[in-house]
């Protein structure tokens, strides 16, 4: 028996809704948005099995949210629309104004205090105009070097925390990383406030700072 165009519509979107419905996927979205990476080193970024990544990635792939190229031996992903980032942002959004333990989770992130509020993308361009911020990318060496926002510096956590009692308490910091589900920033900003600096999280990450067009360099080497 046929069914109706809008069951068969309603079809294709819970595809792309149980596509989402696994920690495992969210995670190698959010490391494909960094760029194109091959399984391997995925499953190396998300501690997956190479076997175990390459069915949530097809998985993934047969709902449109990646897609992949050949070079060579290896098989590169990447998302197929940066629209998947938007997608991404509004179920932490939802996920964060409807679960208690979301800002429970948060909450702890940010040593118990209430997280604040993060600092919109065109006032983060506009405050690197103007020279007046400094900033912090918290993600890892090799996906700083594919890309990152232009006067970056890259550390970790670890790094951070033994650097903040240098700061300048005059400087205007601004924190950011993978994207909305990575807590690096959430990590950072903490512990820049502890030390009684002005501190902030970048509203999404590098892949929203790119799929609004702005420039992002890269280390050659």
């Amino acid at each position: 028996m046929s069914i109706s165009p809008k069951i068969a519509l309603l079809e294709e979107y819970a595809l792309v809704a149980r596509a989402l419905a696994a920690p495992a996927r969210m995670m190698l979205l959010e490391q494909v948005a960094q760029g194109e990476r091959g399984v391997e080193g995925l499953a190396e970024k998300t501690g997956l099995t190479i076997a175990n990544a390459s069915q949530h990635l097809q998985q993934l792939r047969r709902a449109g949210l990646v897609t992949s190229r050949r070079a060579g031996k290896t098989v590169l992903y990447r998302l197929t629309d940066p629209k998947t980032l938007a997608l991404m942002d509004l179920l932490r959004l939802v996920a964060e104004r409807n679960l208690a333990r979301v800002s429970d989770i948060l909450r702890d992130l940010s040593g118990g205090a209430e997280p604040p509020e993060p600092l919109d993308r065109d006032e983060l361009a506009q405050r690197i105009a103007d020279g007046s911020v400094t900033i912090f990318d918290l993600r890892p060496a090799d996906e700083y070097a594919m890309g990152h926002i232009p006067g970056a510096r890259n550390l970790s956590v670890a790094e951070l925390v033994r650097i903040a009692p240098s700061l300048d308490q005059d400087t205007e910091i601004v924190a950011y990383c993978r994207g909305p589900y990575c807590v690096y920033a959430h990590h950072a900003v903490a512990v820049l406030r502890a030390q009684g600096l002005r501190a902030h999280r970048l509203d999404g990450g590098l892949p929203e700072w790119q799929a609004d067009g702005r420039r992002t360099v890269a280390e050659v080497g």
